[in-house]
């Protein structure tokens, strides 16, 4: 009998969606997803997380051997707290409730979470044993949906990433490397950012999808796993970086309004667990994908 190589993807329409469906159809998987959008892709339905009649019937549809679960609220400026709680936790909850009670033979169900669970750390490096300080109501409804995940386990093969910050060509401007990329960009004379003096891991979404492919291939069940370069920058960095890269200067403005009272001042990740589970795996140099991004023809 041939190996199911189903896998279904939450989030499919969403940026790191788009990453993964091309990783995992790369390796050999035949690619289905989910989303609450409409989308063109061939084998989609759209069906969002509040829908348990619908993922049940996509469930009995598609019969998926392997899940990811992408689909979240992942802009931590969202201005509905509820919005959080209801797609991140509710509706982790009502896909975890289907696919126990569908019956499939699943192999690996890897679901994402965040490094925000973290929170305000003071500095050092971020192992999977550091104890969790949600900070604003993203991370603690990633925090709860990991909590809630954990109860499925005697039941399903979960396995839990805690992706740190990552961009990529494609990545909303809500999200703040993508909005500095795009002013170096249109060559804008000045830019508004917050905080500057906020450090973070960034990895390279290419990178982070090949992680998850692996992840989900070996299926280390209840493992909870960080996914980072283990580098740090702040936006002041980012910013010279870019400067550099694309010969244009502006002024940057540091606009109050986009100061958060809750902000995460530090984070940088470690990766050793994440490599002792897939092998060897690296992560692009910063300058590399702001490159990549400064370059990327215009949508």
């Amino acid at each position: 009998m041939t190996e199911n190589r189903r896998v279904l993807i939450t989030g499919l329409s969403g940026f790191t969606g788009r990453y993964l469906a091309n990783e995992l159809a790369g390796a050999g998987f035949d690619v289905y997803g989910v989303g609450s959008h409409p989308d063109t892709f061939q084998n989609y339905s759209q069906v969002g997380l509040d829908d348990k009649t619908g993922l049940r019937r996509v469930l009995a549809e598609v019969r998926p051997a392997y899940i990811v679960h992408l689909a979240a609220i992942a802009f931590v400026g969202h201005g509905d707290a509820n919005a959080f709680y209801q797609v991140n936790l509710i509706g982790s909850r009502n896909l975890l409730e289907a696919l126990a009670e569908s019956g499939l033979p699943l192999r690996s169900v890897l679901l994402a979470s965040s490094a925000n669970i973290y929170g305000n750390a003071a500095g050092g490096v971020l192992t999977e044993g550091s104890l969790p300080n949600p900070a604003n109501d993203y991370a603690v409804s990633k925090y709860a949906m990991e909590l809630m995940a954990k109860l499925w386990i005697p039941r399903l093969p979960i396995t839990i990433a805690r992706p740190f910050n990552y961009t990529g060509v494609g990545q909303s401007a809500d999200f703040l490397l993508p909005k500095i990329v795009g002013h170096f960009r249109s060559k804008a004379a000045h830019m508004e950012l917050g905080n500057l003096d906020v450090w973070r891991d960034f990895s390279d979404v290419r990178a982070v999808v090949n992680a998850y492919r692996r992840l989900l291939e070996r299926a280390p069940v209840g493992a909870v796993v960080n996914v980072c370069s283990g580098n740090l920058y702040s936006l002041r960095e980012v910013v010279a970086m870019a400067t550099q890269l694309s010969g244009h200067r502006l002024d940057v403005r540091v606009n109050p309004a986009f100061v958060r009272a809750n902000e995460v001042k530090s984070l940088c990740g470690d990766a050793s667990c994440l490599r002792s589970i897939i092998g060897d795996w690296s992560c692009p140099p910063l300058s590399d994908t702001l490159s990549w991004m400064l370059e990327a023809p215009v949508a």
